[in-house]
This record gives C-alpha cells, structure tokens and sequence, in this order.
C-alpha cells in the first residue's frame, strides 16, 4: 500500500481537522480520526475548512486507539511530539505508513508515545515556544513526507 495515512488522535478543534482534511484531499491521504472528538462531523467549521473537497477524501472514524490499530495492523507509524530527540526531516518514511499527532492541548499521550519509541519525530522551534498549530504540522510533516516519494501523482 503507497497511500500516505495521517492519525488525529483526539481532536479538539474543527478548524484544525477541516485543514488537515482539505490537505489530505489535495494530496491523496487518507485520513483518520480517533475519538472522542471535540466536535461532531458535521461541524459546520469542519466542513468550511474542508470546503468543496469532502468527496476526494477517505475518513475513518475509531472509537478509540485501540480500534484504530486492530483495524490497521500494517504500516510502520511515526509519531509527532515535541518530547521527541529526532527531526522530522531525519527520518525515511516506507509506502503506507501512518503520522500521528495529538490533540491541540495535551498532543499524544504517554501510553500511546510508549508504544513506539523509535518512531517519535519532531518540528524544530525556539525553546520558549510550546508548539505550532496542529493543521500547520501535520501539512510540514505530510510534505515531507511526499517531497522523499517525489510527490506521487501530484503535478
């Protein structure tokens, strides 16, 4: 499987998905969604974000992360978290695999980062700055991700 997957543990804010859906429309990922949510799917501030683009995207929604990973065993994962030591840029993506990104106030949680230790990756910033906004990481990570595959069926 070459499709690129990108994992919404959580939530909170529909702005937030509705981009992170628009991006995986126009790039061809699918997307993934692990409850709770902090909003319902027909939020209408999800579905501005996403604006026309609904019908070129896959969504799956998970009632938990366990759910998320009996339904999905294949594919290597890749986790962002500002607790991590290796950039984002420092790390080989395989075909199929999955990027992970937290919630907006909490990111990741422990039990899930403990699972894959290898595989924790982060965006360089100032120390004095928490974190970037969660739509604008996962489109840096998603790009490079797509610029090391030479951007597959994309003009």
């Amino acid at each position: 499987m070459n499709k690129l997957n990108i994992v919404m543990v959580e939530p909170e804010i529909p702005p937030n998905t509705g981009n992170v859906a628009r991006l995986c429309a126009a790039v061809g990922a699918d997307l993934h969604l692990i409850k709770p949510l902090g909003f319902s799917i027909d939020d209408k501030h999800l579905k501005r974000a996403g604006l026309d683009y609904w019908h070129l995207l896959n969504v799956f929604v998970y009632e938990n992360f366990l759910e998320f990973e009996q339904k999905n065993p294949e594919g290597e994962r890749f986790l962002a978290t500002t607790k991590a030591k290796q950039f984002y840029t420092d790390v080989t993506y395989p075909a199929g695999c999955y990027l992970l990104f937290g919630k907006e106030t909490k990111g990741l949680g422990q039990e899930i980062l403990h699972r894959y230790p290898r595989n924790l990756i982060r965006l360089p910033m100032r120390e004095e700055a928490r974190s970037l906004n969660l739509s604008n990481s996962v489109a840096v990570v998603t790009y490079e991700v797509l610029r090391q595959w030479k951007f597959p069926q994309l003009t």
